[in-house]
């Protein structure tokens, strides 16, 4: 299918569409989760919300430019690595391809390549001065939420997308299976991740995978030069090269459990005016999009 969409469209064409679906996925996506935890806040849930506080609607608006901003360049790459599989310059394809081996082996390779490269990327992103100049723009959503996924600068966004390009080059790759994987595991995951909330289903003590707290936790303590949970899906590369984090566990099996007089006290923002089009034009989208303050 994929394939297909590459031969009826040129390159400028098709990175217009991929933008545009992109762009509504991201936000049918994200507010999935954003409007019955940020909209609609309860007190059951938000014992669960690993910052007690909840970031005002001009902190949201700032991730959703910078999320349109990652999005810009996002989808360069998956665009370039359809078209490059439609004129032959790499062994990216679609359907059944005999030669290509077992599609089970193809999404281990993939999954596992995508996310030690992520896992990398971000680490550098922390240790060298010349890319946390990048990567600390992201930093600015200390509280995130669903909608920070990619709310990245521009080259922070176009590298973490290069493996779309890098791995149908090294191996035969389906293409369809390469963009399911991104889509499915690595967007939706990065949307959970960002979530701001814990879940009982997935508790930060699991032995695997990385949880919306452990992301909470990255944001709120790692800096420039101190990269701390810097992986994305798995737990194995933090683990492997250190960056986990040796202060006191805060996850809601942790620490002390919240009290309704706490939650009376905290501010509940009214997310309403980020629907409203005349608060998204008088409030000072310039600042926003350069990340300085009003």
């Amino acid at each position: 299918m994929l394939c297909e969409i590459a031969t009826n469209h040129g390159f400028f064409a098709l990175w217009i569409v991929m933008t545009v679906l992109g762009l509504v996925s991201m936000v049918l996506l994200s507010s999935t989760l954003f409007i019955p935890y940020y909209v609609f806040p309860t007190f059951e849930k938000w014992q669960m919300k690993n910052n007690p506080k909840f970031p005002s609607p001009l902190l949201v608006k700032k991730e959703i430019i910078h999320m349109c901003k990652g999005l810009s360049v996002a989808t360069l790459c998956p665009a370039f690595t359809l078209m490059a599989s439609k004129w032959g310059l790499s062994q990216g394809y679609c359907g059944h391809e005999p030669k290509a081996g077992s599609l089970l082996l193809q999404g281990v390779i993939i999954f596992v390549f995508s996310d030690l490269f992520e896992y990398l990327y971000h680490c550098v992103g922390h240790r060298f001065g010349f890319f946390w100049a990048i990567h600390r723009h992201h930093h600015m959503f200390y509280n995130p939420t669903p909608f920070a996924v990619i709310a990245d600068e521009y080259l922070d966004q176009f590298v973490r997308t290069t493996p779309l390009i890098i791995l149908p080059l090294m191996m035969p790759t389906n293409m369809d299976l390469l963009f399911a994987i991104y889509t499915t595991i690595f967007y939706a995951y990065g949307v959970y991740l960002h979530w701001g909330f814990e879940s009982k289903l997935l508790n930060a003590h699991n032995p695997i995978f990385n949880t919306a707290y452990h992301h909470y936790l990255h944001h709120a303590v790692s800096a420039k030069g101190r990269p701390i949970y810097t992986g994305f899906f798995v737990k194995a590369w933090d683990q492997l090269f250190g960056t986990e984090y040796d202060g006191a566990c805060s996850c809601f099996l942790c620490r002390p459990t919240r009290t309704h007089q706490e939650w009376e006290q905290t501010p509940k923002p009214d997310y309403s005016v980020l629907l409203s089009p005349h608060w998204w034009f008088t409030t000072n989208t310039a600042t926003l999009i350069t990340g300085k303050s009003d």
